[in-house]
Formats: structure tokens, sequence, C-alpha cells
């Protein structure tokens, strides 16, 4: 699974200042048991130090961070705010042992995502992902050709509209992946990060108002672009190997998150098909146990 450009909550283009609030925030939350002096956070935000003392001075004021001695660092109540969202994402208290267990038997970064609706949330990241798209948060649309461990063991009729709502020329290829994900149990995404970024661009471009032409000649450079996954009879020699997913089942046979080991490199054909088989053995362990423990993961 990758992301897209779109982060899935409507955005557009970037906010400045919304991303220095996020940045402070975001480190802070980091150094949870050592509090950080004003100086020190412009360091590592890179914001001016009236920028960063305004945004310090509003969180302040808000209860999300308190101040001691001139050192900042995340409050309880926000800590309390976070604990409450949690409960909007059950499966991730029963992942962590799964999910830090595999990454530290694979020695590399993996994460959990978490189907809410019809976009994929990233709710657990272990280790430092060299993709700046992964992290606690992150939301991705549910939408070709990404998030396909989701998409394989749906119903026919799911699965048809997911595929029709790819570019014609890819219809083909994500149907046969798909049967292939099935079969090993885990998919592989294959795409550089560069080469993400372009179809994302391409695939805005097509969902724009353009003519019948351009969106033809989108559609072509795009099924060019995108060499999705890999068939089982492609999996030999060396493949390059960015992540690695497998689908949690819940007890009714639907996807309701799926674990990722992330190697973001090339490989043995055989390395590939075992960590497949360690991702695939993580995410039956925490589906068994959401299954146990029902849908509220208490």
């Amino acid at each position: 699974m990758t992301s897209t450009v779109d982060d899935g909550n409507g955005a557009g283009q970037p906010s400045p200042p919304t991303q220095r609030v996020v940045r402070t925030i975001e480190l802070l939350a980091s150094s949870i048991e050592t509090p950080l002096s004003l100086a020190e956070i412009v360091r590592r935000t890179g914001s001016s130090r009236a920028t960063a003392h305004a945004v310090l001075a509003q969180l302040t004021r808000d209860g999300w961070v308190t101040r001691h001695d001139g050192n900042f660092s995340i409050s309880a109540g926000f800590v309390g705010l976070v604990q409450r969202a949690e409960r909007g994402f059950p499966l991730r208290r029963l992942a962590a042992s799964a999910l830090q267990d595999m990454a530290d038997t694979l020695d590399m970064p993996a994460f959990l995502a978490e189907r809410t609706g019809e976009s994929i949330t990233v709710t657990d990241v272990v280790g430092t992902p060299e993709l700046a798209w992964i992290k606690p948060g992150r939301r991705i649309p549910l939408r070709p050709t990404v998030c396909r461990e989701f998409v394989a063991w749906s119903p026919e009729n799911a699965i048809t509209r997911w595929v029709d709502a790819a570019p014609a020329g890819a219809r083909s290829r994500l149907r046969d992946v798909l049967d292939s994900i099935r079969e090993r149990g885990y998919a592989v995404e294959r795409m550089t990060p560069d080469h993400a970024q372009m179809v994302d661009t391409l695939a805005s471009l097509r969902d724009s108002p353009v003519s019948d032409s351009l969106r033809s000649r989108v559609d072509g450079l795009l099924t060019e672009l995108t060499t999705i996954d890999y068939l089982s009879e492609e999996i030999v020699g060396r493949v390059a190997v960015v992540t690695v997913g497998a689908p949690i089942f819940d007890d009714t046979g639907a996807v309701v998150a799926s674990i990722v080991a992330v190697p973001n490199r090339e490989m043995p054909a055989d390395e590939l098909q075992q960590i497949g088989k360690a991702v695939v053995a993580a995410a039956d362990r925490v589906g068994e146990a959401h299954i146990r423990h029902g849908f509220n993961g208490a």
C-alpha cells in the first residue's frame, strides 16, 4: 500500500500556519519525557522565534501544552484527548505487540492501517520509515490502485466497482493482481515514491473537467507508469519492494485493517516471500485477538 498526494482530508494546497502547529505538536509529543526550550523548538521545527512563541502561547492557552521553568511539554489534557480519540481505532492496542514483534524480527519499519469508511487511516507506526507519508493519522482514500489488500477479499460487486474506477488500461492487471493477493495472502507495493507522485498528479488531472481525448491520453500515461504489484509468477530473481501488507479480518470475513512492513529496497524473491509470510502471520495473530475480544477491542 502506498500513499496518494491527496491525504483524503479534502485538502488542497498545504497551509503553512497549520503545518507549524502540527510540527510543534509532533515534536513535543515525540519528546514527552523531556521538556523543550523555545530555542530548541525553533531549531528543530525551523520556525522563527516569533512564530514558535505565538504557536506555543496559543497551545498553552488551549491546554494542549504546559510551560514550566521556561520549557514546554505536551499536557495531560492533550494526552487525554488522544486517548479518547483512540477509542475510534480499537485495533491499535490489540495490534501493538504483534506489530512490534514483526518489526523487530524483520528489522524494518512497520505500520498498522485501519479502515474507516471509504478510506484507510494509519493508526500506529513502529520504527522510522523513509517514506514521509507513513505517519499516524495519515488518511488514504480507498481507491485504485492502492489499498489492494483491503479490496482483494471483498464481494465481487465491490471489487468490480473498485476496479472500474481505475484507468481502463490498468483494469485487467488489477483483476489478476487481486487474484494473486488472495492466493499468497499479501499485497506488494513496488512503485517508487517519485512514480507515486507522478501517478497521483495524473490521476487528479484525469478526475478534473477535461476533454475525452485528454482523459484518454492521461489514462494511457497512467497505465505506462503504474506497474501494479507482482503477479505470483513475477516474484523471481531480484524484486523492488516498497511495502508488504496483509489483511486483518473480523469475524464476518471482512478486512478491517492491515499490517504493513516497509522494506523499501530491492531484494531476492525468496526474501520477499519470507517477509510476506511474517506479515501474514502477524496479521492473523491480530485478527484472532480482535475476534476474541470483540469489536471494541476491550
